[in-house]
């Protein structure tokens, strides 16, 4: 056996699953740059960079990083707002702060987000996204807002069917979403080839072969779509708006990754995830793509899964992948030049549309309404106001919740019709319940002599404490015998 061979066992696996994953993250990275606003090199990149910087760190052996559907509608509004050479700057600071996390072993902690809250986000981002690239598909341009974007929808559609040229777009698009959705019914040794490359690659050789006439990707090379931010750029980063998205970019990428980590730890036996330095792996890759003026990554699902479903079994699937997109970019940008908008907007459509989970909704509903009020509640803040905003109220709303059903208390009365009443509180007494404790107790009989036994309480916080003792001078006052307390 060869020397090479013993120190890479598991080469040939991982080198072909990275071709899988380069093949399936390559339409991905123009798609989420175009729909991002920004040039479609500055996706690849980033996902280069997800490759040879996060893909080479320790943390998660299989999972693959990149430019994220997620964050498209956070870095579409960030470029608006700041423009595209602070936006570089932006994704380095969110890095740092990542990296600091990492160094400060926050990275546990992501795990005790609210599931809820987080497929809720990704529920709003799903909506915003579907709705903003059929905007795109048509060849429109699409309203700021969430709301606006799904309220214009049906208008947008409408308008297409009386313009040939916007009409012919949209076929594309929704051609691309047919093949993505019939792809998965066919044969296991045509699926070989990722659904997402095969729909683009097909739109593309349909309006090339026909001369369509639809929008392509705008080509400005590699080099000159890289911009490293400058002075200015980092001055930005000054104003509250923009350190608000700052640190909505390190959260919700953190919070993604390493959500992302835990299903993919789930899909192969091998070494478990360490969650502070995966933390720490993508705030060095956020780090180096906001110095080159990318686009912000996360790990990605889609990417890690198929990563490995094609056998990868150490780190070098996904390092490979990374050069493999920078060959690409670097030898054959012009190919990009024939990808149809529309079918880089269906992809993304098809993408949005997984994002939203319609059977977790059901379940929640029918078995934990709470956690499904929480889920349908980030969703729409997302969609009506903005996504940062949107979590900060599904976490708060999380918060609420659990502090009501943490605060579970039962008050049971024992009257057995001569001698005392016996009051018999357990579980734990806060503020959150206590009218309903109060109302229970004031309804007793004024005339009877209470005892009041606190030793089933496991929490008994100042307020309840306070208006328990109230009620007991009350009552005393009433000339009966003083109400007698067991003391928690």
């Amino acid at each position: 056996m060869s020397p090479d061979v013993t120190k890479y066992p598991y080469l040939k696996q991982d080198l072909a699953a990275s071709l899988v994953v380069f093949l399936v993250a390559l339409p991905l990275c123009v798609g989420v740059a175009v729909a991002s606003g920004v040039p479609a090199e500055l996706g690849l990149v980033t996902g280069i960079v997800g490759g040879l910087v996060t893909g080479l760190l320790p943390g998660s052996s299989l999972q693959v990083s990149g430019p994220a559907a997620g964050l498209t509608v956070l870095v579409f509004e960030a470029v608006r707002e700041f423009g595209l050479p602070t936006l570089g700057a932006i994704v380095l600071a969110a890095g740092v702060l990542q990296l600091a996390m990492g160094a400060l072993r926050l990275g546990r902690y992501f795990r005790a987000i609210s599931v809820s809250v987080v497929e809720g986000m990704l529920a709003g981002i799903g909506l915003v996204i579907i709705a903003g690239q059929v905007y795109a598909a048509a060849g429109l341009r699409a309203p700021a807002s969430g709301v606006d974007k799904i309220v214009g929808v049906p208008g947008a559609l409408a308008g297409a069917v009386t313009s040939p040229t916007t009409l012919t777009s949209v076929s594309v698009g929704v051609g691309t979403i047919a093949v993505l959705v019939l792809w998965r019914r066919l044969p296991e040794r045509v699926r070989v080839v990722p659904g997402a490359l095969a729909a683009v690659a097909l739109a593309t050789l349909v309006t090339w072969a026909f001369h369509l006439p639809v929008a392509t990707v705008h080509v400005q090379g590699l080099l000159d779509a890289v911009h490293v931010p400058g002075a200015d750029a980092f001055g930005a980063l000054v104003s509250p708006a923009a350190l608000g998205t700052v640190v909505a970019f390190a959260l919700i990428a953190s919070a993604e990754s390493l959500f992302s980590a835990a299903a993919v730890d789930r899909l192969h036996d091998g070494e478990r995830t360490r969650y502070d330095k995966e933390l720490m792996a993508q705030g060095a890759g956020n780090t180096v793509s906001g110095a080159l003026g990318a686009l912000p990554m996360t790990a990605v699902i889609v990417r890690s899964s198929a990563n490995v479903q094609a056998g990868a079994r150490t780190k070098a699937s996904r390092v490979l992948h990374g050069v493999w997109l920078l060959l690409f970019a670097a030898l054959l940008p012009a190919a990009l030049e024939l990808i149809p908008l529309p079918a880089l907007a269906g992809v993304l459509v098809h993408a949005g549309w997984k994002l939203i989970p319609f059977r977790q909704v059901v379940s929640l509903w029918r078995d934990q309404r709470g956690e499904a009020l929480v889920l349908v509640v980030t969703a729409v803040a997302i969609v009506v106001v903005n996504m940062f905003e949107g979590v900060l109220l599904g976490l708060a709303l999380s918060v609420v919740k659990t502090a009501w059903e943490a605060s579970h208390i039962k008050l049971e009365v024992m009257d057995k019709g001569a001698g005392p009443i016996r009051a018999y509180l357990s579980g734990n007494a806060t503020f959150l319940r206590l009218p309903k404790i109060l109302d229970s107790l004031e309804a007793l009989p004024k005339d009877r002599p209470i005892e009041l036994d606190l030793s089933g309480l496991h929490h008994l916080d100042h307020a309840c404490r306070t208006a328990l003792e109230t009620w007991v001078e009350r009552h005393s006052a009433t000339g009966v015998d003083p109400v007698r307390i067991t003391a928690p």
